[in-house]
């Protein structure tokens, strides 16, 4: 079975509960907690994942607390793409939930539209859509 190059991916963030209601709040659905497992090697830290099927396209991943581990800002961040039917109606949540919209919908020619955003720890993402 061929993979997308993309399987995973994990934006660190330092206040869980900000982060995961700006997320749910902006994409309009619910993150799932990910268990840790006993006697790991960082016991506090925490994770709630993006839904996600592992048989559709696209990759899923998780908002994550490790105390310690920087987030947010400056160059050489990751940039995670969010897929929406219409990224202008997510854009438009963003400011409303304490992110902040770095760049309003524009067109990426045969590619579709993309949004810039940045989230309440300083993240920067991206909302993708064809329309």
């Amino acid at each position: 079975m061929a993979m997308n190059p993309v399987g995973w991916f994990e934006i660190y963030v330092q206040d869980m509960q900000r982060a995961k209601t700006f997320y749910e709040a902006v994409l309009g659905y619910p993150l799932q907690a990910l268990p840790m497992p006993e006697g790991g090697e960082h016991p506090d830290m925490e994770m709630w994942a993006f839904p996600g099927q592992p048989d559709n396209a696209g990759a899923t991943g998780a908002l994550v607390h490790m105390p310690g581990c920087p987030t947010g800002g400056g160059s050489g961040g990751t940039m995670i793409y969010f897929v929406c039917e219409d990224c202008a109606e997510q854009a438009a949540r963003v400011a409303k939930q304490g992110g902040s919209l770095q760049r309003e919908k524009i067109s990426i020619g045969p590619y579709g539209f993309i949004a810039l955003a940045t989230d309440t720890e300083g993240n920067m993402f991206g909302l993708h859509s064809m329309k």
